[in-house]
């Protein structure tokens, strides 16, 4: 797996909003669902906001793989749970991007429950 570039990161993180497909058992990509996300160091982080059940995060994690497009950036993916230590940056970075939305949206993707949601996306081939 090659690590994203600086500038991949730089314009993900810099929209506000990414898009996100996973890919079906045939290869084909599901229709993309529009989230939040941030980066952290050399990875890209995603959540779900309405927990573990929202469908686009089943089928990403389940998958494994799909596709992103933030910014003028798009790109094969392979998608994992995130490493539990992440949570207290991850959470800090959301905060610092997202705040400005009110506290009702950035709740639905920071605390103490939305952990088992996180995945860490990473760039294929």
């Amino acid at each position: 797996m090659a690590p994203w570039t600086t500038n991949e990161l730089r314009q993900i993180d810099a929209a506000t909003e990414l898009r996100v497909a996973s890919q079906r058992p045939d290869g084909s990509l599901r229709p993309y669902a529009t989230i939040w996300h941030t980066t952290l160091g050399d990875a890209l982080f995603i959540r779900s906001a309405h927990g573990p059940d929202n469908g686009w995060f089943r089928r990403a994690l389940a998958s494994g793989t799909g596709r992103i497009s933030a910014g003028s950036v798009e790109k094969g993916v392979t998608f994992e749970l995130a490493d539990p230590s992440v949570r207290a940056e991850l959470d800090a970075a959301l905060h610092a991007k997202y705040d400005r939305f009110g506290p009702g949206p950035i709740a639905a993707i920071t605390g103490d429950d939305v952990l088992e949601t996180t995945l860490r996306v990473m760039p294929r081939g």
